[in-house]
């Protein structure tokens, strides 16, 4: 039995379900090996089931056999095959996704299973924060890819090329060195636009003596990478862009330098703004010092105030403080790393030491 069904008949049990029904694509794409976009799937105790539409046959019959699951075939967006076999498997209590279920499908399910409907909430995604050593060279692969593009579109960077244009560029790299898509809509956001921590590439034109924040990544085979990095362009560097700049690299060191096995994740990010804050930059800090990475870009654990998750080797993180000042401009800096027993491997190769280009 794969060890991904292994981990879905321990939530069975945990919970005391008969069933599980899965409709997150993340889910999916982890637990039955599905690539599509279009299917659902059925953990039981006497059999698991993936459901899809005649489009995805061969596809799918090919994907989910390899992690245990039968294919079915049904009719496109028609789920009464599913409460069919439900039934006749005589499920009784079916675990769901709340988290990812409308309230429209909720209704769905409600008539089509003549089951109770139970709530799993994070079950799933905490099963996920555990990587293998099969998913952490997809991840490499990612970041590599990722490292690479960084490098190539530092040469385009000119006066007057705009925002979008560096974005649709290195997208553009990370596709020809072999990225299947990029992982999130691509940041980046110059002079009083890198304020903003999520400054999605506008028709801004680059100036001079100003901060260019980039923040991307890639999918490779189903992971991700996320990496930020902040440059200077410009010849007339100023005190306050080079004490923010170092600033925001100290908080990442630190960040990076503190993740082990064994600590909670919020007191990862408390170390990080506890620095920040003792140097008078607290308030500059809005958000939390990172997040996990694997099929989704933004995954468990949350290295933030608002999450209290021990962290354990094999998950892997980012470290990315970000220091923002309205009107003015702002730095990030993001790293991927593996978490280890005494602490964490840097998967970026990409230089962080403050670049300034000045053609």
């Amino acid at each position: 039995m794969d060890k991904r069904t292994e981990k879905l008949t321990r939530i069975l049990n945990e919970l005391n379900l008969d069933g599980i029904f899965l409709t997150d694509l993340y889910n999916l794409r982890y637990f039955t090996g599905f690539t599509g976009t279009t299917g659902v799937a059925l953990v039981t105790k006497k059999g698991n089931y993936f459901y899809s539409d005649f489009r995805y046959r061969s596809q799918a019959e090919e994907e989910v056999s390899k992690m245990g699951f039968e294919f079915k075939e049904t009719t496109r967006g028609s789920l009464k095959f599913v409460g069919q076999d439900a039934e006749k498997l005589g499920i009784k209590k079916i675990g769901f996704e709340d988290k990812n279920v409308t309230f429209s499908l909720y209704e769905t399910i409600k008539e089509i299973f003549k089951a109770d409907l139970v709530p799993i909430g994070d079950k799933l995604l905490l099963e996920r924060m555990v990587k293998t050593d099969e998913e952490i060279s997809l991840i490499k692969k990612a970041v590599e890819i990722s490292d690479i593009a960084f490098s190539e579109v530092l040469k385009i960077i000119k006066e007057g090329i705009s925002e979008k244009e560096i974005a649709a560029y290195m997208e553009y790299i990370q596709r020809k060195m072999g990225a299947d898509d990029k992982s999130f809509e691509t940041i980046v956001a110059s002079g009083v636009r890198s304020a903003m921590p999520h400054g999605v590439a506008s028709d801004k034109k680059i100036q001079k003596e100003e901060f260019i924040t980039m923040d991307f990544g890639a999918y490779y085979n189903g992971y991700v990478s996320d990496m930020t990095r902040t440059i200077y362009y410009g010849n007339n560097i100023t005190k306050k862009h080079n004490e923010v700049y170092n600033l925001v690299l100290e908080a990442q060191m630190l960040g990076i330098n503190t993740i082990k096995e064994g600590l909670m994740s919020d007191n990862v990010d408390k170390t990080v703004r506890d620095f920040l804050t003792e140097k008078g930059y607290g308030q500059y800090f809005g958000h939390g010092l990172g997040h996990g990475i694997g099929v989704e870009v933004h995954e468990l654990p949350y290295l933030s105030g608002m999450s209290h998750i021990e962290l354990k080797e094999n998950m892997v993180v980012t470290s990315e403080p970000g220091l923002y000042f309205e009107g003015w401009g702002g730095v990030r800096i993001e790293d991927d790393v593996v978490v280890k027993k005494d602490g964490c491997e840097i998967l970026n190769k990409s230089n962080k030491e403050l670049i300034i280009i000045n053609n």
